[in-house]
């Protein structure tokens, strides 16, 4: 038997438990977008959560690059990039290294020639395009690779000292210890302290989503429909799955936490 099938559907949450909801942390690529694009849907959803005073905290594996420029785009209360790698605050500002690196340049040398080890054994991995504008880790291409290369890439990484994890886009080389949950748990103890956790729900699709199910620190977890097709693979897994998939699931939860707040008031 699939073990997702235990797992309850959105509809299945509380009303009263929804309308605790103040904070959504979430995953972007696959969870925020469709086929790899913002719908007009995504947006609006962005914009009533803000107008209900629910903020939106993007938690991804993209880029210092590329976050930076989109989170100051979009209505959200800012971002974490990298896996949990950086914070970029909102209004723009500086970001906010979370993993302790003495040395950035020395680092990404150190990464890159892990990469070039894992090259040797899977000459076909590519280099993302966005690597280049990375601090903290490094990405290649995860298009091609089978569950059991993911799996002997992972132990690589790890045997050279590494952490390894990847989600629908590409596999990441980072720092052992730094996830999401990691990230996110110091930016809600430094930056956002007003939340409670009963108050925060997080939400993904992708292996690099797992630490945010983790129930001992996300207890109300939601996993859009297109994690069913990693969720064997998960060590924690959401407490919620929506009905649709992808950013047609986030605005499913938007639709649910909106409306549980016109319940209970």
């Amino acid at each position: 038997m699939s073990r997702h099938l235990s797992l309850p559907n959105l509809s299945e949450i509380s009303s009263t438990c929804l309308s605790k909801i103040r904070l959504i942390a979430t995953d972007m690529d696959g969870t925020l977008t469709r086929r790899g694009k913002f719908t007009p849907a995504l947006l609006q959803a962005l914009e009533d959560l803000a107008a209900a005073d629910i903020k939106v905290l993007i938690v991804t594996g993209r880029s210092a690059g590329w976050v930076s420029g989109l989170s100051s785009l979009m209505p959200v209360a800012g971002a974490i990039a990298e896996n949990g790698g950086l914070y970029f605050p909102p209004e723009n500002q500086k970001p906010v290294v979370l993993t302790p690196i003495p040395d950035l340049v020395q680092h990404r040398q150190h990464l890159a020639t892990t990469f070039e080890n894992l090259q040797t054994k899977f000459p076909q991995i590519q280099e993302s395009a966005d690597n280049r504008f990375r601090l903290t880790d490094w990405t290649f291409d995860v298009a091609g690779l089978r569950q059991n290369e993911l799996q002997t890439l992972d132990h690589l990484c790890q045997h050279l000292g590494w952490g390894f994890t990847y989600s629908n886009v590409q596999c990441h080389i980072k720092p052992q210890g730094q996830n999401k949950a990691v990230g996110l748990l110091q930016v809600l103890r430094e930056y956002l302290p007003q939340y409670s956790l009963e108050q925060i729900v997080t939400v993904g699709d992708s292996p690099n989503d797992e630490s945010l199910f983790d129930r001992r620190y996300f207890p109300v977890s939601v996993g859009v429909a297109n994690v069913l097709e990693y969720l064997n693979q998960l060590k924690y897994q959401p407490a919620y799955i929506t009905t649709a998939a992808e950013g047609e699931g986030f605005c499913e939860l938007s639709s649910y936490i909106l409306k549980s707040l016109h319940i209970s008031s």
